[in-house]
């Protein structure tokens, strides 16, 4: 009788625990990937004895599918004119009255946006407009034009708008870290130009400007950001130099623009 009774007790709730079986067998299957992929994410170190160490993640696992990032960077930059003698500035050697120019490396700062759009797996797009307070200079010394070697410097001062257009080609992340290199242009748009004194500064750039972009920078991937410092390189392409009458326009024949930039990129 007791065999008979529990027969017909597992027939009566043969269905409840099938039911059961069942979704134990998919809370377990559930369970699986995201048990892997959280061990694939996170690294731990363990001393000889089994004591964990340390243990490290992996943040932002899931940054590189997103097909844009947007962001924003502040840049201190060096700028100086890369400069060019005129014909006029030899003749005037050879007769014992040269004016000779020496450019000078001046602080400046950036600020602006950062767009950033996946094009492959290794391969983004990056636009980063943004705003420049630049100040070059540059050193003339006249030999010989007022009886002594005298010094004077002329600054141009501006405020350009620029909009860099880059091409991003990194590495493979590893954990929390990947290396980059970025090539691209930059059109810049004058918006003011701050000339102390025209009377004493002399010296006009144009107020357009294209230069040729480079450089490399390294991602690092934090829990809730991506900070990027970046080492980049501007190299003018365009003559910017405005013809004058003054003698220091006249001792030049060309200017480009030169600049080192250090970006700290935050996305």
């Amino acid at each position: 009788m007791a065999t008979s009774y529990v027969r017909h007790q597992l027939y009566l709730h043969r269905s409840k625990i099938t039911r059961f079986a069942f979704a134990a067998l998919a809370a377990a299957v559930v369970a699986l990937p995201s048990h892997a992929q959280n061990k694939s994410r996170t690294k731990s170190s363990r001393t000889k004895s089994g004591h964990v160490k340390s243990i490290t993640t992996d943040n932002l696992p899931g940054y590189d599918d997103k097909w844009f990032h947007p962001g924003f960077y502040l840049a201190p930059n060096f700028s100086r004119f890369q400069i060019q003698q005129s014909a006029s500035y030899i003749q005037a050697i050879n007769s014992g009255q040269g004016i000779s120019a020496n450019a000078l490396v001046s602080p400046g700062f950036s600020v602006g946006f950062v767009g950033d759009v996946r094009l492959a797996d290794y391969l983004t797009l990056r636009f980063t407009p943004g705003v420049s307070f630049l100040s070059r200079r540059i050193e003339f010394t006249n030999q010989g034009y007022s009886g002594q070697d005298t010094i004077v410097t002329q600054e141009i001062g501006s405020t350009q708008i620029d909009l860099p257009v880059l091409f991003k080609l990194h590495s493979q992340r590893r954990r929390n870290t990947r290396v980059y290199v970025v090539g691209g242009i930059r059109p810049s748009f004058n918006v003011g130009n701050r000339r102390k004194n025209p009377e004493l500064f002399k010296l006009r750039a144009d107020d357009t400007d294209l230069t040729l972009e480079y450089g490399v920078g390294l991602d690092l991937f934090y829990p809730l950001f991506k900070f990027a410092p970046e080492l980049r390189f501007s190299s003018g392409l365009k003559n910017l130099l405005l013809p004058g009458t003054d003698v220091y326009s006249n001792s030049l024949q060309r200017l480009t623009s030169n600049t080192v930039t250090l970006y700290l990129t935050f996305e």
